[in-house]
């Protein structure tokens, strides 16, 4: 097949869908990648490391989409809000980042028109045959981590304890809510850096997970039943609960120098989990990254993208921390994809839509004429979300999961 790469069009993007090691594996298996000059650039690969990987370097993306078979992306259609949807080809195959929850029913019905196939890697199911597929862990992942390292950057404190003969230096107290993959990245890179670390999460049985990154688990006198999925994804609460859930956080966050949060649950605004109240009460030169702003956020007064004061502490609403490490994140996200494809095409290489495998069925949104998923609004959550487990798959059917 006709393996596509168009430069990203999304702001402050630097991600590219493919790396040139991942596709030398594409061209030596049969393919052909076609790939937009400069695509590579915002992650560090040149248009010359694609020719040596074997690759088409092709001048504008225009031509990628009129030439490819199949068109890998980062962030597209309503991941991409804001950019007009790009000229997918008729009977065109698209696999990335497509925002499932966003995506307006005139785009999709333009879609299935066009017989276009759109993955969306969103709506990864969660099952040990797809892990290797499972594009939002391996961004969450690295989310997580420079969540933390942002936090240490901005918080005026050293995080480790050190002894010193001009006396002892106290490790920063960090606190991350949500033990999902973002939730547990950053758990274990603020232990790496020496600080005092807590996390919490609705769900009790990911105490394990927490506590065997050397960090403590901060439990609530809260009823958690229903608060997950059979996948493990974040289901919505009633406001009770959340209402109880911040009463009991009033004791917590004020006492932490950096809170991390994570809970998200797509197609729904984020959880507000921390109040200015509370933050309020932390002492100034505090330092919040809230990885949920994307969805309105966690703590009260985020806001997406910006960087906020409250009362001497700084609220971080970043909204694509895995771009700020280009390079790894692109390797990451282009093995999920090559991976993809495998699973897509069959022996000969030819495109294979099994709608028995869950994997397409889950993730395909359109394809021949007709809008199969259009918005999986069933209260899923994300791997970002404080009800994920270990990797993100802690609640996978047991006879599919995985032990770490």
């Amino acid at each position: 097949m006709i393996v596509g790469v168009p430069t990203e069009t999304a702001a402050d993007e630097g991600r590219v869908a493919l790396v040139p090691p991942v596709a030398e594996e594409l061209v030596d298996a049969g393919h052909e990648v076609l790939v937009a000059s400069g695509a590579g650039e915002g992650a560090h690969w040149s248009d010359e490391e694609y020719r040596d990987a074997g690759c088409a370097v092709l001048d504008d993306r225009e031509s990628v989409f009129e030439r490819a078979d199949v068109v890998f992306q980062v962030q597209a259609l309503g991941a991409n809000e804001g950019q007009p949807t790009d000229p997918y080809d008729d009977g065109q195959v698209v696999v990335g980042l497509l925002g499932p929850y966003s995506i307006d029913e005139d785009t999709l019905a333009e879609l299935a028109d066009r017989q276009v196939s759109a993955f969306s890697l969103e709506l990864m199911p969660r099952i040990s045959r797809a892990q290797s597929m499972d594009a939002l862990s391996s961004q969450a992942s690295l989310g997580g981590y420079q969540a933390c390292l942002l936090a240490a950057k901005e918080l005026p404190k050293m995080f480790p304890m050190e002894m010193t003969a001009a006396g002892t230096i106290r490790p920063a107290e960090v606190f991350v809510i949500g033990a999902g993959v973002a939730g547990l990245k950053a758990i274990a890179t603020s232990e790496r850096l020496g600080a005092s670390t807590r996390g919490h999460d609705v769900r009790l049985e990911v105490k394990r997970e927490v506590e065997s990154l050397g960090a403590d688990f901060v439990e609530l006198e809260l009823e958690t039943e229903g608060s997950g999925d059979e996948e493990g994804y974040a289901v919505e609460m009633g406001e009770e609960f959340y209402a109880e859930q911040r009463r009991q956080m009033q004791r917590v966050v004020p006492e932490s120098d950096v809170v991390i949060t994570t809970a998200a649950i797509p197609g729904r605004p984020a959880p507000e989990i921390v109040t200015t109240e509370m933050i309020e009460e932390m002492d100034a030169g505090s330092v919040i990254v809230d990885l949920a702003a994307e969805t309105g956020g966690n703590c009260e007064p985020t806001e997406a993208g910006e960087t906020v004061e409250v009362d001497g502490v700084t609220v971080h609403g970043p909204t694509n921390l895995p771009s700020r490490v280009s390079h790894t994140a692109s390797q990451q996200y282009a093995n999920n994809l090559a991976n993809f494809l495998e699973n897509l095409t069959d022996d000969e290489g030819e495109l294979d839509v099994d709608f028995e495998d869950e994997i397409i069925d889950s993730t395909l949104l359109t394809h021949d004429g007709q809008v199969r998923n259009p918005h999986r609004d069933d209260g899923g959550g994300t791997d970002d979300d404080e009800s994920a487990g270990d990797d993100g798959e802690a609640d996978a059917p047991e006879e599919e999961a995985d032990d770490d």
